[in-house]
């Protein structure tokens, strides 16, 4: 017998609470039978009366609940929920190749997400990070086509595809969607390190 919804929530409240480390929406959605999308609704209705309930690339935590054993959330999750201009905005690290980029674009796009920019961190060059603000399917296109039209290749190869992308959305619910979408097509890099800096190198004082 499928149980109502406010009890599907009160049983997420309990998993959460319980959890030893963070649960991914999937592992909860299996574990409730129901969708990730339902579970992604859920978790957005509890975090107007639980804000204390953050969505990590790891998966859904308590906040501050793993403090002491190496699993709390990193400064970089939690800034991730600041609303900088009135809207939130999160910072993914993600992974791809040059043939899934705009697949990846048009993802978080088309469910309301603005893709601010790219950054990388190289352990030579420092922290590289460069203004995309693409919000349309238009923007996307002329990316592209600027990407292919010219002799350079995208940023993520100087670091083996690895990169990062500060995703801003109207809502948290967007952001937790847009993570989703992420995690499932496989271009989410799953860690609570937050972004490490690295400065570039001096070599005259080496």
């Amino acid at each position: 017998m499928a149980i109502s919804a406010q009890e599907r929530r009160s049983s997420i409240l309990e998993i959460l609470n319980n959890a030893a480390s963070p649960i991914p929406g999937g592992q909860l959605s299996k574990k409730l039978g129901v969708s990730r999308q339902i579970i992604v609704q859920d978790i957005s209705i509890l975090k107007a009366s639980h804000p204390e309930i953050l969505a990590t690339s790891k998966g859904y935590l308590i906040a501050g609940k793993f403090e002491g054993d190496g699993a709390q959330t990193s400064k970089a999750e939690n800034e991730a929920y600041l609303k900088p201009n009135g809207k939130p905005r999160r910072v993914f690290k993600v992974k791809h190749s040059d043939d899934q980029m705009e697949d990846e674009m048009r993802g978080i796009v088309e469910l309301g997400g603005v893709i601010l920019d790219v950054k990388i961190e190289h352990r030579v060059y420092g922290t590289i990070s460069r203004p995309l603000n693409v919000s349309s399917i238009r923007d996307i296109k002329n990316f592209m086509n600027d990407i292919k039209s010219g002799v350079s290749s995208p940023l993520k190869n100087l670091t083996s595809g690895y990169h990062y992308h500060t995703i801003e959305a109207k809502n948290i619910k967007i952001l937790d969607e847009i993570e989703e979408m992420l995690r499932e097509k496989g271009y989410l890099i799953e860690t609570l390190d937050g972004m490490p800096t690295y400065k570039p190198k001096d070599y005259n004082n080496i």
